[in-house]
């Protein structure tokens, strides 16, 4: 029980920076709503068509095309398989997951005004799920040049060894936690690669800045694996109208959501002569909690009877972001020929202030082909600068840092998206294909992103309709185990496939 109460009161004591950087800002910046399984059956190709709930979140007038209120809910099925290469290992792993990705209802209020230019309006609430962070992958291989102590080594040079080792008679929980509070999360870092004996300072004195290595150079085996849960969600509120004949009108209030959760664990050991530390076992935990908002202006226009036209601006989504993390390390020394175990295990929920993140905008152009009751092809075009990504507040002197590598490394990114439907009675058969530029701005990091998709959906005679999807999508990307230190990439084949069901009323 006192080991519990002592836990208790040092998470509470906690209250440092954690090191947010440009990986963060990109993970909560990309969008990719699920919806529905027409919506995803034209690849999302949906911004100038509307009559759907996630074609609502794509654009927001979409809501005034529906004449009657309808109500949608969707469930799918999301497999994400990976191929990792790591220098000379490669590793395949699959992760599923079922999920109710969709939810939503809009109330359609014709006016009985026949003199009124305002012909109907529309009253929605929607949930999206827009970014699922299911995942997992493993790295593993030899790595010929970097090892764990880079990391350490990156932390520790610079800082005094009283102020990243424990006092006489303290607990690793007691320094670990105290050490956080006063100095900060670099300083814990260099702690743990301290008391675990792979660093050792170049003079045993309070006032040492300088260490090495007690790992020797050569060849090291690196075991890496990465784990991932949580999701990026939309709450919407809507509200749209249709003037005339041809325009439609519409605004979105949008609450987002974030909640992920991420583990990893490094397994190192190595035979290197004159090494003291042969094996190294370290794990990281995440979990992030956060809350935004953002907002949408969108109207489709019927050109003519058959060819449509929409225009969406997206604002930027404002988020507050809550962290918490904690930390194992255990290493395996060679004390004068017999191997000894060092654990620390804090036992310590580190706890970061809240800060802000201010996600990019987007503006969508589309247009769209109804050929009367037979089907119809649609086509959106997305432009998003992720440059335009920042932490806040911006006076903050870490928090320019990042903002000033996100400017240098993320670039405007293109989406385009096509889709098709052909009506047969009942029956229609759909089909898409999007392609999405690379966030950054050399094009490797996180490459291009290209899917295509296919579905069929039946409707019970203009009440309820049954829709079901399949679409894949493939993306490379280049993964760094840390973000200091140990930076060498993994490089992950990515594909996810998502068979989609969506059953909806019309009222």
């Amino acid at each position: 029980m006192k080991n519990k109460i002592l836990l208790a009161v040092f998470t509470l004591m906690v209250s440092i920076v954690n090191a947010q950087d440009l990986t963060d800002a990109l993970r909560y910046s990309e969008d990719n709503i699920q919806g529905t399984a027409r919506f995803r059956g034209l690849s999302g190709a949906f911004g100038a068509l509307g009559g759907d709930m996630s074609a609502v979140g794509i654009n927001p007038a979409g809501s005034a095309v529906f004449n009657s209120s309808h109500i949608s809910l969707s469930l799918s099925n999301l497999q994400t398989k990976n191929e990792t290469q790591f220098y000379n290992g490669f590793e395949k792993s699959k992760n599923r997951n079922i999920d109710l990705n969709q939810t939503g209802a809009a109330f359609v209020f014709n006016n009985r005004n026949t003199n009124s230019s305002w012909k109907k309006f529309a009253l929605s609430v929607a949930y999206d799920k827009i970014q699922d962070y299911d995942n997992d992958w493993y790295a593993i291989g030899t790595n010929t040049n970097n090892s764990i102590d880079t990391y350490f080594l990156h932390y520790a040079n610079g800082r005094r060894l009283d102020e990243i080792s424990a006092l006489p008679g303290e607990t690793y929980t007691q320094a670990y936690s105290e050490i956080g509070s006063i100095y900060g999360y670099g300083n814990q870092q260099a702690f743990l690669g301290y008391e675990s004996y792979i660093l050792e300072p170049v003079d045993n004195t309070d006032n040492n800045t300088s260490y090495t290595s007690n790992i020797a150079s050569g060849d090291y085996y690196q075991d890496y694996s990465y784990a991932s849960t949580g999701y990026n969600g939309k709450f919407t509120v809507n509200a749209a109208t249709q003037f005339g004949d041809r325009v439609y009108l519409g605004l979105n209030l949008n609450s987002h959501f974030i909640n992920f959760e991420r583990s990893t664990f490094l397994y190192e050991s190595n035979n290197n002569q004159g090494s003291l530390v042969n094996e190294v076992r370290f794990e990281n935990n995440l979990f992030t909690v956060g809350s935004g908002f953002s907002f949408q202006l969108g109207t489709i226009v019927k050109i003519t009877e058959q060819l449509r036209a929409g225009f969406t601006f997206n604002s930027p989504t404002w988020f507050n972001i809550s962290e918490e993390s904690s930390q194992y390390l255990r290493t395996i020394v060679d004390d004068n020929g017999t191997n000894a175990s060092v654990t620390i295990d804090p036992r310590v929920i580190n706890i970061y202030p809240t800060y802000r993140l201010q996600t990019p905008g987007r503006v969508t152009g589309s247009l769209a082909y109804v050929f009367g009751k037979y089907g119809l092809i649609s086509f959106d075009y997305s432009l998003k600068d992720y440059s335009n990504s920042k932490f806040r507040p911006t006076s903050d002197n870490y928090f320019r840092q990042q903002n000033n590598i996100i400017s240098n490394n993320l670039t405007t990114a293109s989406t385009y998206r096509i889709g098709g439907e052909a009506k047969i009675n009942q029956f229609s058969l759909r089909g898409g294909y999007r392609f999405e530029e690379s966030p950054y701005e050399n094009g490797t990091t996180v490459g291009d992103l290209s899917g295509y998709s296919f579905g069929v959906g039946y409707n019970f005679g203009n009440v309820i309709k049954l829709d079901v999807t399949f679409d894949q999508t493939n993306q490379s990307n280049l993964t760094s185990l840390y973000n200091v230190g140990l930076t060498d990439v993994a490089n992950i084949d990515a594909k996810n496939s998502t068979l989609t069901f969506t059953l909806s009323f019309n009222m």
